[in-house]
């Protein structure tokens, strides 16, 4: 059987090439047709924005921590306070321009009464930010 005589009886061998051409003219269109598309998927529009001069943003405020052992003791970051100079420390912080922040640490066997008393301390100096921190779970069985 030979191809491409298509009824003639001539000695030629069969074509062995593959005809590319109407696959390069496909690619071709398609080409043409995403590059005059293209421009139209991009919708965005020209403004011209106003400038305005703005202030830095303002710095987290500072975090003081007050810590409250079972037995009592009060510590002001580290320093070990008594009530009345946690009281006066928490007046002169609320006092400041940006208050900061008070972050409780109490041991887990501290009395209700003693953390109650901490926290209403703070909230009659004026510090409104006031959290509580504790161990992730991981943590809390590790030394």
């Amino acid at each position: 059987m030979r191809f491409g005589s298509f009824g003639r009886q001539n000695d030629a061998p069969p074509m062995a090439d593959i005809n590319v051409t109407p696959m390069v003219d496909v690619m071709l269109v398609l080409l043409v047709i995403f590059i005059i598309s293209a421009p139209l998927l991009s919708n965005s529009i020209r403004l011209e924005l106003p400038q305005a001069a703005v202030k830095a943003a303002p710095q987290p405020a500072a975090a003081v921590t007050v810590a409250i052992l079972a037995s009592g003791a009060l510590y002001w970051d580290t320093e070990l306070v008594t009530a009345n100079e946690l009281t006066s420390r928490m007046n002169a912080a609320a006092r400041e321009a940006s208050p900061p922040e008070l972050q409780l640490r109490a041991d887990k066997a501290t009395r209700y009464e003693w953390i109650a008393q901490v926290m209403a301390a703070a909230q009659n100096a004026g510090l409104e930010k006031i959290g509580f921190i504790t161990l992730p779970e991981a943590q809390k069985g590790s030394p």
